[in-house]
């Protein structure tokens, strides 16, 4: 059996292979390959000349990488033509399409498989709402519309796999197959990372500088770590000593704007992107994770701080409340509870939550995952070769 894929994700080219920030990489797309014959991946593009060490391979054996052009912009809608024809034809090719959503390839590929009668399943992973929402005024004009064709779009799928549990099952329902299983993929869980955590808060004294972390863009807002920077800022005046250590790719121009009117610079530090192996380093040296996010579906970075016995603190969005202590959760921006949940963590605090993300972590084992994630694409596979009666 052919798939076909579909999503925003950029590949970079270099040479003869893809690559990703990730997201999609070789071990993501295989997982796929487990159950079809072949898969076809619609997305964008870039070619790169030079190479980046902190891509991860995306190219593996019966993937094609097919372009779409980006007809996001308003400038460019004469490309949406050029998209609807390439996806038009890869879908007539495919024996069935998962689209990853929330993305404009995947809506538009969920749109034309409903036209031409081909199954579908959709890999909600984010709330589109909350991101175009918490975006910008001109995000908030598209909310309503995205929103209302994004649930149209999963209550017509055939199945759907969602990363939380609750979420974005009850924000944008399916009455068919669904499952609750997150993307998040883990190294094995050796109880001495949790034995080196506890030993790094015991050691901690009051002259030390406590050192937060957040793994997430910084060239977008609604990823919210203007209002940790705003927070320690506030803290460091009252005589706490705060750090804060930020991963992440993009612009952060604004960010620093924000460190330096909040007059906080020396203690706000950009790390840039890391690769997968870095990040887990990067998460050792750090003393508290925080996801200050406005929107998520189930944030990996968070469940893998955790993994790390990482004591976590985060915003109310998304599924973020089914990982965390009810007493370390946040309204999304607001400053002022951010600075209670710091005040709050303190040695006791942060032994206990220690313990507590590492055993929650547990339930995110990749094996365990792996097997259920299989097990529901051989039932969507099976429903397309049965006509589609794959509903439960």
């Amino acid at each position: 059996m052919k798939l076909l894929f579909a999503h925003d994700h950029t590949f970079y080219k270099y040479k003869d292979n893809f690559y990703s920030t990730g997201g999609l990489s070789k071990a993501v797309l295989e997982r796929y390959t487990k159950i079809f014959e072949e898969v076809i991946v619609v997305s964008r593009h870039k070619r790169i000349y030079e190479f980046d060490d902190k891509l991860t391979l995306a190219s593996t054996e019966r993937v094609r990488f097919v372009e779409i052009p980006n007809f996001k912009s308003i400038k460019s809608q004469f490309r949406i033509i050029k998209a609807k024809k390439i996806i038009s034809k890869e879908i007539k090719e495919c024996d069935s399409l998962i689209a990853r959503l929330p993305s404009s390839i995947g809506s538009l590929a969920t749109s034309l498989a409903e036209k031409s009668g081909k199954s579908y399943m959709i890999e909600m992973v984010a709330c589109p709402w909350d991101a175009y929402w918490n975006h910008s005024l001109k995000g908030k004009v598209v909310a309503p519309y995205v929103y209302l064709t994004t649930k149209k779009r999963v209550k017509a799928a055939s199945s759907v796999m969602y990363v939380t549990r609750e979420f974005l099952q009850k924000r944008y329902p399916n009455s068919r197959m669904t499952i609750g299983c997150s993307d998040v993929a883990l190294p094995q869980l050796d109880a001495r990372i949790l034995e080196r955590r506890l030993e790094k808060i015991n050691r901690i004294t009051k002259n030390d500088s406590i050192i937060l972390g957040t793994t997430a863009a910084v060239n977008v807002r609604y990823k919210g770590q203007q209002y940790v920077i705003e927070a320690i800022s506030l803290l460091n005046k009252e005589g706490y000593n705060f750090e804060y250590h930020i991963v992440g790719r993009g612009d952060n121009s604004f960010l620093k704007s924000v460190a330096d009117k909040a007059g906080v610079t020396d203690k706000v530090k950009f790390l840039g992107s890391l690769s997968h192996d870095k990040v887990f380093e990067y998460l050792d040296n750090i003393d508290i994770y925080i996801q200050p996010s406005r929107q998520e579906g189930l944030p990996r970075a968070l469940v893998e701080a955790m993994s790390r016995g990482c004591p976590s603190i985060g915003s109310n969005t998304g599924g973020i409340p089914e990982l965390l202590n009810k007493e370390f959760i946040f309204s999304n921006g607001s400053v002022e509870e951010i600075c209670r949940n710091l005040e709050a963590m303190n040695l006791k605090a942060m032994h206990e939550e220690a313990i507590r993300s590492f055993e929650k972590a547990k339930e995110y084992d990749y094996s365990k995952l792996d097997i259920e994630r299989n097990n529901f694409y051989k039932a969507f596979s099976l429903g397309i070769n049965n006509g589609g009666k794959n509903e439960s």
